[in-house]
């Protein structure tokens, strides 16, 4: 069987920083490096300061493969030189479609492709800091970033391209666990070089052809994972999974209340909808934004473990309907922001099946868990929901930006949305007209972000996205075991984690041994956002904390990417250590 990629691999391939097994990402990258041509492979092997056997081995791939230094590496007889290239008298007027721009825009480009792989392979190398953190007014001063009314040239572009990764976050970075901790997926990455090099709106099939075909074919697999039948339904990619819940809101609105669409909120009565305490603030935005008002979504009670009460749910249910409101709309929650819940859905279907609520399941964070064999009973109860917010930006490490609106019902989405734009949706097209699906999104201008979710699964399979989150919840098991009974840490709750999220409180020796309460709580609030702020400066990791109702803050480790190792949660351990003992 063919290897799933590198998050399989444990503490046996993270012994040291030095190691060059062939498994390990930088003996990965010195082999790749070997590869490139135009420059790119001195440039690498230089970042990674290999040896000088590897050098003569690379000196030799490279008198074998790369174009001379009178040629400029783009494959076609020129007279153009990419060593003499000078981009301090050239402008962005010279490159295409200027005349005889083609070789300028090749060079200039292979610049701006050296500077990213440099990055790239940066970011995987634990021995860089995983930010380079300044001030934002010393970074304003470090640095000439306004804007001006003359043209700059290219290579002050270049030199801007330099400095914005130089201050990057580097988010592939295996030590990165703040939140969206998603990595770097290599074939992601060129499936959006690949989408912003064609450029083109989703609205129509007329315009992106294969892109719509690929939505269309993916979506119908990820509801045929959620188990609805063969797949029927329909859906959309979104912005994000807040416009994905705001769509389900809008959705259930025109299911129950149809005429709204005409007449507005005016036209229907009070409209209330539930969701639990612990839910993503976006439920209340929506309901903010679609003018229901955010004092007409009513909070659930969680358990300790931050799980919906579905008792409570209905007795709020009913409380409402007795008050003259009309409940439309519940939102579940599979994998909640901070404790990384996951609700009853089995539960709470029957309630919504019982009172004739929308059931929507909010998904975003812990949807991917379909993808395992292992950990998909914890969203037992999601086939029965008439929506699902997925987004594979997130534990499926599909570069930003991709949130996917699941829905049940075909067609509600084209009469909810649909406004017949004769200037782009033209009823007398040569093609079928089902594939022209803009006109059933909110947005008319829409990001391809299909074709990065797409190229990555037919890359992975779905058994290497199934490894891949599988080692993210080992390693969050393992951070878990380790800590639970170790001196200095307290859990925020009690039990396993069901999700990535591990929530546990640091207490240094100035801390630990207080008698009393409320001066230990006080001062165990500061502990985080101290230690944190020592992470940035000293730019070794990072990871996030927060309150929680009564709660001072507390430490909320995630675990999405897929270059961590067991050896990074040991480093994070000691870490955390290290930079509070004098607190």
């Amino acid at each position: 069987m063919a290897s799933h990629g590198f998050w399989f691999l444990g503490a046996e391939n993270a012994a040291g920083n030095d190691s060059q097994s062939p498994n390990t990402p930088r003996a990965w990258c010195q082999a790749a490096a070997q590869k490139f041509s135009g420059g790119i492979s001195s440039k690498l092997c230089a970042l990674l300061n290999v040896g000088e056997a590897e050098k003569a081995a690379q000196a030799a791939v490279k008198a074998e493969d790369e174009p001379t230094a009178e040629s400029c590496g783009c494959n076609k007889p020129c007279n153009c030189s990419k060593a003499t290239a000078c981009f301090s008298d050239l402008y962005s007027t010279d490159l295409l479609p200027a005349l005889d721009g083609d070789a300028k825009t090749m060079n200039f480009l292979q610049e701006v492709v050296d500077i990213l792989l440099a990055y790239i392979v940066e970011s995987f190398d634990r021995s860089t800091k995983v930010i380079d953190f300044h001030y934002p007014n010393e970074l304003l001063q470090r640095n000439n970033w306004e804007l001006s009314d003359e043209p700059e040239t290219l290579d002050d572009i270049l030199i801007s391209c330099r400095a914005t990764l130089k201050y990057a976050i580097k988010t592939a970075h295996p030590r990165y666990f703040n939140q969206l901790s998603t990595g770097l997926d290599v074939v992601g990455l060129a499936a959006d070089w690949l989408t912003s090099t064609a450029n083109t709106n989703m609205f129509t099939y007329e315009v992106a052809p294969v892109f719509v075909l690929l939505e269309y074919v993916t979506l119908k697999k990820m509801r045929e994972i959620i188990g609805w039948q063969d797949g029927r339904g329909d859906g959309i990619f979104s912005p994000g999974g807040a416009i994905s819940n705001m769509y389900a809101m809008l959705l259930a609105r025109y299911k129950m209340f149809p005429e709204v669409k005409e007449k507005g909120m005016s036209s229907v009565p009070r409209l209330v909808a539930f969701t639990s305490e612990h839910s993503h603030f976006s439920i209340k935005k929506g309901a903010a934004a679609l003018g229901i008002g955010t004092e007409s979504v009513i909070c659930i009670k969680v358990d300790e473990r931050g799980k919906m009460i579905p008792s409570d749910l209905e007795r709020r249910i009913i409380e409402a309907k007795q008050k003259g409101y009309v409940p439309f709309f519940v939102s579940a929650t599979a994998g909640t922001t901070v404790y990384g819940a996951f609700d009853p859905l089995i539960a709470i279907a029957d309630i919504c099946k019982k009172h004739d609520i929308w059931m929507h399941v909010d998904g975003a964070w812990g949807g991917s868990l379909l993808m395992s064999g292992k950990h998909r009973w914890k969203l037992n109860g999601v086939e029965r929901a008439n929506s699902m917010t997925w987004n594979p930006h997130k534990m499926m490490a599909v570069p930003l930006q991709c949130s996917a609106l699941l829905v049940r019902e075909e067609g509600l989405m084209q009469g909810c949305n649909q406004m017949q734009a004769c200037y782009l949706f033209q009823q007398d097209k040569h093609y079928d007209l089902s594939y022209d699906t803009g006109d059933k999104a909110l947005q008319c201008g829409r990001h391809v972000d299909i074709f990065k979710l797409w190229l990555m699964w037919r890359a992975k399979g779905t058994i290497g996205f199934e490894a891949q989150i599988d080692k993210c919840l080992e390693l969050s098991e393992y951070l878990y075991n380790k800590i639970k009974d170790r001196e200095g840490y307290d859990m925020v709750f009690d039990g396993k984690p069901q999700h990535t999220n591990v929530c546990f409180w640091y207490l240094p020796p100035g801390v630990r041994y207080l008698e009393d309460k409320v001066e230990k709580m006080k001062r165990l609030h500061k502990v985080a956002p101290v230690i944190k702020a020592r992470m940035m400066e000293y730019g070794t990791t990072m990871v996030s904390y927060q309150p929680q109702g009564d709660k001072v803050n507390f430490f909320r480790m995630v675990i999405s990417n897929p270059a961590a190792t067991f050896e990074d949660i040991d480093f994070l351990i000691e870490e955390i250590e290290r930079l509070g003992q004098d607190l």
